[in-house]
């Protein structure tokens, strides 16, 4: 029987745009199924020991930018450390992913392509005929997400998915659990697979 992963992730998270493409394809590689769990990091977060980007000391705030150029160097991938629309509002984004779970699409080229526009491609995610274009590039109806995501269960999903992470042990993003057992960080990817083979 395929393995499942369930995926907790923030929309403006740089590890988990860092990390997306390969664990998509590992679990495309191990046969397993990705469930697709947006949450909030503002509700993670202090109910999980967190801070905010802006409330770390300056010496952590710093250190997470040589940690990203060396990581985004290593992988390949570019990644602008300073994007125009960083930090922003992901609330309408989180809407399009959940409003796509709902139609039934896999939003996995969704969720790609909205990290990649926060991180590379300069891409207000907060923005409705953004998202509707990204929608439609990945092959997904925008309109139809964007009526969906007006739906009033689709916040709340959002919230419940963020309650979740949290019963669940969950504290950052990306996080992967294959089983119940937890991996945090686009870093242990290789350990992720290494649970599905």
């Amino acid at each position: 029987m395929n393995k499942t992963v369930d995926y907790y992730f923030s929309l403006v998270s740089p590890w988990t745009y860092l990390g997306d493409a390969k664990f998509r394809d590992i679990a495309a590689r191990q046969g397993a199924r990705i469930v697709y769990k947006p949450m909030k990091l503002g509700k993670v977060f202090p109910s999980t020991g967190g801070l905010p980007l802006a409330k770390r000391a300056p010496q952590r705030q710093d250190y997470r930018l040589v940690e990203l150029a060396r990581w985004s160097k290593l992988l390949g991938q570019p990644l602008n450390l300073h994007p125009k629309f960083f930090p922003c509002d992901e609330s309408r984004a989180a809407g399009f992913v959940l409003a796509a779970i709902k139609n039934g699409d896999d939003p996995g080229l969704l969720v790609n392509a909205i990290l990649s526009a926060v991180w590379v491609g300069e891409g207000n995610i907060a923005d409705e005929q953004t998202l509707i274009d990204l929608a439609n590039k990945t092959g997904l109806d925008g309109g139809k997400l964007l009526a969906l995501a007006d739906d009033p269960d689709i916040p709340a999903e959002w919230d419940r998915l963020s309650d979740e992470a949290i019963e669940r042990g969950v504290f950052g993003s990306p996080f992967y659990m294959v089983d119940d057992e937890p991996f945090w960080g686009q870093d242990r990817l290789d350990m992720v697979e290494k649970a599905l083979s």
